[in-house]
C-alpha cells in the first residue's frame, strides 16, 4: 500500500544511539528511555517492543502512557514522571506502575491503596532542585523522604531530580546536583535507603559526568537530535525519524494568481506548483507558511502562502520532471540534501522537542531495520509484517 503522508522510523539507529549513550556514561549506570508523548511522536509502543531488550525501563508523563505499554505486551518498569491524580492509583497498582511521588496526600493514599488490594507501591521521589515545575521542595525534602520511606506497603524506589539548563548554564546545575547529593548522603546516614538515583536528561548526558549519578533519561538524544545546537558536537547520534509526503496535485499558475487562505503569496510570474499531502492536521505546522521549505528531487522547494489543514502548496519551477505521486521530505534526508528539524524549529520560533512530538497519528509510521521496512503502524493499528511492507 501507498501512503501519503508517513514517517520513517529507523530503528536501527535508535539502537546505535541509546549504545552510544551507554557507552558514553558507562555500563553500570541504567538508562532509562523516555517515552512520553509517544515517544517523541516515534510511536511509543514500537520503540519500547523495540528497546525492551536493551534498555532498563521507560519513563512516561501519565498513567494512560503507562497503560499503552503494558496493554501491549511491555514488561520492562514504567516510571510515570509527571504527578498522578490520587483516583488513579489503583489503575497504577493493578497494572505495575511506579508513581512519582511529591505530595504527602498523594503518598498517604497509595499506602492506604497498596494495603486495601494487597499490593507493595513501589514509587520515586522527584526533589525541586530549581526546575520549579514538579517535585517536593529542596527544604522539606528531608522529612519528606524520610516519611515516605516509613509508609507501609510504599516502597521508596528512587530519588530524582530534573534539570532546566544543562545546556546552558553548568554552574546552576552543579549547584542542584550539589544539594542533590547532600540530601542522599543525610537520608543514607539517617538510615533511609535510596536505591537508585538519577537526574540526567539529554542535556545533562552530554553535560559533565558529575550529573549521571546512577541512571539517566535519555529523550530528544536517543531519538538523534540536540537539545541546543551547542552540544550538538559532544555525542554521535542520528536522527531516527524522516517525515514524508506525497505529491498530489500539479498546477501551473500566471502572474498575478495567488495560493491558500488568506491569499498572502502571490505569483510575481509564472509559476510550477505542487500541492503536497500534508497540513497542520498532520502535526507540520501553521508557522512554516511561506516560510519552509520541502525537499523534492533533492532539491528545495520553498512553501506558498498558508499551510492548510491537509495540503501544503510549494514552489517546483525550478525543480525539472516532478510527477504526480513523487516524495517529499518534510525533515530529515534525501539524497544528499538534509532538512534538519532545528531548521524547523528555528524558523518557527519553537524547538525540536515540539516538532517531533507534535507530528499527529493520522502520519502513518514505517519502521525499518536493516535497512528494509518491517513494520507498519496506521491509525486504525493496523500492522505489516516483513515481506508486506511497501511505500512506493
Amino acid at each position: 500500500m501507498a501512503y501519503s503522508c508517513w514517517a520513517e522510523i529507523d530503528l536501527d539507529a535508535l539502537r546505535a544511539n541509546v549504545s552510544e549513550i551507554r557507552k558514553h556514561v558507562g555500563s553500570r549506570r541504567k538508562i532509562l528511555l523516555t517515552v512520553k508523548a509517544d515517544a517523541y511522536g516515534h510511536g511509543a509502543v514500537e520503540i519500547g517492543r523495540a528497546m525492551s531488550g536493551i534498555v532498563d525501563g521507560f519513563g512516561v508523563a501519565t498513567l494512560h502512557e503507562g497503560l499503552e505499554l503494558r496493554y501491549a505486551g511491555i514488561r520492562k518498569p514504567v516510571l510515570i514522571l509527571s504527578p498522578s491524580l490520587p483516583s488513579e492509583i489503583d489503575a497504577i497498582l493493578e497494572n505495575g506502575l511506579t508513581p512519582t511521588v511529591s505530595a504527602r496526600a498523594f503518598a498517604e493514599h497509595l499506602s492506604r491503596r497498596a494495603a486495601t488490594l494487597g499490593r507493595e507501591a513501589a514509587c520515586h521521589v522527584e526533589v525541586d532542585t530549581g526546575m520549579g515545575r514538579a517535585g517536593v521542595d529542596m527544604d522539606e525534602s528531608m522529612e519528606f523522604v524520610t516519611s515516605v520511606s516509613q509508609l507501609p506497603g510504599v516502597t521508596l524506589e528512587g530519588l530524582y531530580t530534573h534539570f532546566p539548563v544543562a545546556d546552558s548554564d553548568p554552574e546552576f546545575t552543579a549547584e542542584q546536583v550539589r544539594r542533590f547529593k547532600l540530601l542522599v548522603k543525610r537520608l543514607r546516614s539517617a538510615g533511609v535507603s535510596v536505591p537508585l538515583t538519577h537526574a540526567a536528561n539529554s542535556s545533562g548526558i552530554l553535560g559533565s559526568r558529575d550529573l549521571f549519578l546512577q541512571m539517566v533519561r535519555p529523550g530528544l538524544l536517543a531519538y538523534g537530535l540536540y537539545p541546543s545546537e551547542g552540544l550538538r558536537a559532544t555525542l554521535p547520534v542520528k536522527p531516527v525519524m524522516r517525515l514524508k509526503a506525497r505529491v498530489v496535485h500539479l498546477r501551473d499558475v500566471q502572474a498575478g494568481q495567488s495560493i491558500s487562505y488568506g491569499r498572502s503569496w502571490v505569483a510575481d510570474r509564472p509559476a510550477r506548483v505542487a500541492t503536497v499531502s500534508v497540513g497542520y492536521g498532520h502535526g507540520y505546522t501553521y508557522h512554516l507558511s511561506n516560510c519552509g521549505d520541502v525537499l523534492i528531487h533533492g532539491m528545495r522547494a520553498p512553501i506558498l502562502g498558508a499551510v492548510t489543514m491537509d495540503l501544503t502548496m510549494v514552489n517546483v519551477t525550478n525543480i525539472p520532471g516532478v510527477a504526480l505521486g513523487d516524495e517529499a521530505v518534510l525533515f530529515g534526508r534525501q539524497g544528499k540534501a538534509e532538512l534538519p528539524v532545528a531548521e524547523l524549529a528555528a524558523k518557527t520560533g519553537s524547538i525540536p522537542y515540539e516538532v517531533i512530538c507534535g507530528i499527529g497519528r493520522r502520519v502513518v509510521r514505517v519502521y525499518h531495520a536493516s535497512g528494509e521496512p518491517v513494520r507498519v503502524a496506521t491509525l486504525v493499528g493496523a500492522e505489516s509484517t516483513a515481506g508486506e511492507v511497501s511505500i512506493s
